[in-house]
């Protein structure tokens, strides 16, 4: 890879990574439902409430402004050519926006529940709907156009296949951060399935989020039933259409593997495509986000707010993040802060779950560690 290259690499990991992650963490507040504040449950009209209001703006220019700090001093180590420090910057960066990010939402989600408290904003009782309209509301994409991976995941075993014979007896497997090839693999049949064991991984791994999405627990807002199950089934139906998409990308790019096993092309320039597929990946999830809000929450923005707090689960939200309801069957459901979708902790079926994409995740890891 040369230093152009490089370069550009650089420039595209400092200029888009940490400033897209940091604004996405900063606009959460705003993208929430308006009966949420920083995870806790508020009367829709408290959208309005100056002092609510107040904790938002400060909690948004506070991480706006570790996004930018932090994104110059990465910048300058890109250009005073510290490429190893400017990589640990990015890295540390981007966990440091997370982190500093929920912390905040911690300390402002203690106000709020003060805040409540002082207001009196207490439920009478727990109301929730269930919506039987005439209309057709909005579905997430089936989950038959999983099928639409194979082809590739097909095409890439036959890319292998074909220019296995142009493979050199010695293949680069790995490449430093300068580019250079500082990892080899003798020639074997074991690198032709390389590539598909990342697609497969990757695979399950879009499927197994495009289904979480179709088992979510609907959300519909007792005030506007209606409005609320169409509003959520146009961002369930973008979600995995998103979803959809991305997958096919990530899949697709990994075609770029077997070529640089027959040095066509570098290993560099095949990691380049994946990183154009992460990019899109936040960019497309920052774009879904600001359009349609968590669960649709922005679709009818004008709707009248209500006075009234019909509804509030407070005491099974951990943390402000962490669902955690023996009563509720559901698996999945909306996020409360951020913009997606969790899970129920109280289930042992999600814990099953978990752990068995954790020992999958762990598996696939050895095996990699195997080939290279």
């Amino acid at each position: 890879m040369d230093s152009a290259t490089n370069s550009s690499f650089m420039l595209l990991l400092t200029g888009l990574l940490i400033p897209t992650v940091g604004f996405m963490m900063a606009i959460t507040p705003y993208l929430m439902k308006k009966s949420e504040c920083f995870a806790v449950t508020v009367p829709e009209s408290a959208l309005h409430d100056p002092y609510l209001k107040g904790l938002k703006k400060r909690y948004l220019w506070l991480m706006l402004l570790f996004t930018l700090v932090w994104t110059l001093l990465c910048v300058a180590l890109d250009f005073a050519g510290f490429e190893l420090a400017t990589i640990v910057m990015i890295v540390v960066g981007t966990l440091l926006i997370v982190v500093i990010g929920y912390g905040l939402m911690l300390y402002f989600r203690s106000k709020v529940r003060l805040y409540k408290k002082e207001q009196k904003w207490e439920a009478s009782q727990q109301e929730s709907v269930a919506f039987l309209g005439s209309g057709e509301v909005p579905q997430a994409l089936s989950l038959k156009w999983s099928f639409a991976y194979l082809p590739l995941i097909a095409l890439t075993l036959l890319v292998g296949y074909i220019g296995y014979a142009g493979m050199p007896d010695l293949v680069p497997v790995h490449a430093g951060l300068d580019g250079q090839i500082d990892g080899y693999a003798p020639k074997s049949p074991s690198l032709i399935w390389m590539p598909v064991l990342i697609q497969a991984f990757l695979v399950l791994s879009f499927v197994f989020s495009h289904w979480m999405i179709l088992r979510a627990k609907r959300h519909s807002n007792p005030n506007a039933p209606a409005t609320s199950a169409y509003a959520y089934g146009l961002f369930a139906r973008a979600q995995s259409i998103f979803l959809v998409a991305l997958g096919l990308i990530m899949t697709a790019a990994m075609i770029t593997m077997p070529f640089a096993f027959m040095g066509l092309i570098t290993l560099m320039q095949a990691s380049f495509t994946l990183l154009i597929g992460g990019i899109l990946a936040v960019v497309g999830g920052i774009a879904i986000a600001v359009v349609y809000g968590q669960g649709g929450s922005r679709v009818f923005a004008r709707m009248q707010a209500s006075n009234e707090l019909l509804f509030d689960e407070d005491q099974y939200w951990k943390l402000g993040i962490f669902y955690y309801n023996p009563q509720d069957p559901s698996l999945f459901l909306l996020e409360r802060f951020g913009v997606g979708w969790t899970v129920n902790f109280a289930r042992p079926a999600v814990w099953a779950i978990l752990i068995g994409f954790g020992v999958l995740t762990i598996a696939f890891i050895a095996a990699m560690v195997l080939f290279v």
